[in-house]
């Protein structure tokens, strides 16, 4: 062996990822783990540890999506109308919680762009780790960076963190002058229209992955939730038009019939026309909000009459202004806007052939998801109604077996016949046949069924004392006659007096006889060779002696023995029996051999 020692310089690892190996204190090295255990335990901890969070971060995203979109409404209702000035203002408080709000639900869709573009990452540096080396470099790296980027969602997620609401109706609305007035509002409204199409696209997306992870009456009232925030957007967008279409006949008033137009437009704004004197009183006559006036007018709000003429655009409490808003929408949205009187401005009917289109679909949608619901949670009680059956035979399979299994260890049943019958039962089991559980006779084959019949038969025939020297081809021909029975506590089996048609073999429970003062039978004068008063037992028999006398001396059918007790079941009773007409028929099939053993009987 070479005394050759390690250099000091040359590190050495041990089997404990990451720790030097120390020569020098060997006992103090930290123990190896497990082979295979460390690794396999990290992995698995990691992975259910990646499926929580991304779980967790899922629904926190649908909730922050739908909080989201339902503070974007706020922003449309920032505009006020001063009635008696005739001017357009702004709440400035409103103003001041929608812009901070908003900030706030942006991070969550900053965070989420982020974490799509981590997740990517981390996939490139797993591909990167597989030691490829097309991935070497870092243009290489870069584009599988992209390719695994999830591209529809990170896209739907930075248009929808787009601050259009901030810039439109915070720094926009409010500076739109001149005759392009109503152009700009007409693209205005198209820009913040399609604002709520990535956010709500994104609410779809992240639902879907919700649908994975929740219980369903969780997903029916998500459902129902979008209903009513369909409704509360509709009631801002209504309150939103509202205030157009009145500036817009204050637009329409500058332009045909004011000598300033621009002068005219440029003051119908409350701040400018703080500083600004004008004269508004033709503004008055022309945009008439009195519904018997309006009629006369030349000015027609259609739809949104209502907002105006109970001053909801004015400076009131915003909880009323939310209020009223979100139940016209609410409502209108349930009679998908049937009860809307529109006038015959295009844009306004428009929104209202919108409206109903959205209740129209919203309502299938939610009825759909509903009868979704339903179906699943009926399949859902199926299977589990399906699977408490299928536990259920099991155990009465397993049960079955055992109590099969028992019988045959009571009655001593040889291992290889054991084994026929229990193979029989398992195939009848797994094919889901009906047995009868109280009957093991009707479950076997008719070759096994002989074959324990002729082994349970054998051993009771021949304690029968005429039947003891009885040739054994014959004890066999009256065991494949037998008839399994079985009988419940208390019932009677035999009646004292009556004819005894058959002759019972016990091979489970107790009988009970017993029998009225007189003992001999009056019409045949016999006394039964059963005991007086007293039980009958596994292996004991009942009627047997009386009826091979009655075939010896060839008697007619009619002429019967007659049972000298009355027998019942003092337990629950198993058994074979024998008919007097069967045992007939072996007796004329065997004659000699009959006679033979009943004489040697006699003779011993």
């Amino acid at each position: 062996m070479s005394n050759k020692q390690v250099p000091n310089d040359v590190p050495m690892m041990s089997n404990t990822r990451g720790i030097k190996y120390n020569f020098d204190n060997v006992e103090a090295q930290p123990p190896d783990p497990p082979c295979g255990d460390r690794d396999a335990v990290s992995t698995k901890e990691k992975f259910k540890g990646t499926l929580l969070s991304i779980s967790f971060w899922n629904k926190m995203f649908v909730i922050a999506c739908v909080i989201a979109v339902s503070l974007d409404p706020l922003f449309f209702y920032i505009p006020i109308i001063d009635e008696e000035e005739k001017c357009l203002a702004e709440d400035k408080e409103l103003r001041t919680i929608a812009l901070i709000l908003r900030s706030l639900t942006d991070v969550t869709f900053v965070v989420n762009i982020i974490y799509h573009v981590c997740e990517a990452i981390n996939a490139a540096y797993r591909k990167r780790e597989e030691k490829k080396p097309e991935l070497a470099s870092d243009w290489e790296f870069a584009k599988l960076v992209v390719g695994k980027l999830a591209w529809r969602s990170t896209l739907t997620s930075i248009l929808a963190v787009f601050p259009m609401p901030q810039l439109l109706l915070v720094f926009v609305f409010f500076k739109m002058r001149g005759r392009g007035y109503l152009q700009g509002r007409k693209i205005l409204n198209v820009f913040l229209l399609a604002q709520y199409l990535p956010r709500i696209y994104r609410i779809y997306l992240s639902s879907q992955k919700l649908r994975q992870t929740t219980g369903i009456w969780a997903k029916a009232l998500f459902n129902f939730f979008l209903y009513i925030l369909a409704s509360h957007v509709l009631g801002a967008f209504w309150y939103f038009f509202s205030i157009q279409r009145e500036t817009s006949c204050w637009h329409w008033a500058c332009v045909d019939h004011s000598t300033n137009v621009e002068g005219c437009m440029s003051t119908l704004y409350c701040e400018v026309h703080n500083t600004t004197p004008r004269n508004a009183t033709f503004l008055n006559q022309f945009c008439l909000i009195s519904a018997e006036e309006n009629a006369k007018g030349p000015s027609d709000f259609g739809i949104f009459l209502d907002s105006l003429k109970n001053g909801i655009t004015g400076n009131i409490p915003f909880g009323k202004k939310l209020s009223y808003s979100f139940w016209w929408g609410l409502r209108n949205l349930s009679n998908f806007g049937t009860n809307l009187e529109t006038s015959t401005y295009v844009w306004e009917n428009c929104f209202a052939v919108f409206i109903s289109i959205i209740g129209l679909l919203l309502f299938l949608y939610l009825l759909g998801n509903v009868q979704t619901f339903m179906s699943m949670e009926i399949h859902r009680w199926e299977t589990q109604r399906w699977e408490n059956q299928r536990r259920e035979d099991e155990r009465n399979k397993i049960q079955l077996k055992e109590k099969y299994s028992g019988w045959m260890d009571r009655n001593e049943i040889p291992d290889d016949l054991k084994k026929k019958i229990m193979k029989n039962i398992e195939q009848k089991l797994e094919e889901n046949k009906d047995t009868d559980p109280k009957n093991l006779f009707s479950i076997l084959p008719t070759h096994t069924r002989t074959c324990l019949k002729r082994f349970l038969g054998l051993k009771l025939l021949k304690k029968v004392p005429k039947l003891a020297r009885m040739d054994k081809r014959v004890l066999k021909m009256m065991c494949d006659y037998l008839k399994p029975v079985m009988h419940d506590e208390g019932d009677e089996v035999f009646q004292m007096g009556a004819p005894l048609h058959r002759m019972l073999l016990i091979t489970e429970g107790t009988l009970l006889t017993d029998r009225n003062a007189a003992t001999e039978n009056a019409k045949t004068g016999s006394i039964s060779s059963s005991p007086s008063v007293g039980n009958l037992g596994k292996g004991d028999f009942y009627g047997a002696e009386e009826l091979i006398e009655w075939v010896t001396q060839k008697k007619d059918l009619g002429q019967l023995p007659a049972s000298s007790f009355n027998v019942k079941c003092n337990s629950k009773v198993e058994g074979f029996v024998l008919k007097a007409k069967q045992l007939r028929s072996v007796v004329s099939k065997n004659e000699n051999r009959w006679k033979m053993a009943l004489a040697s009987q006699t003779t011993a």
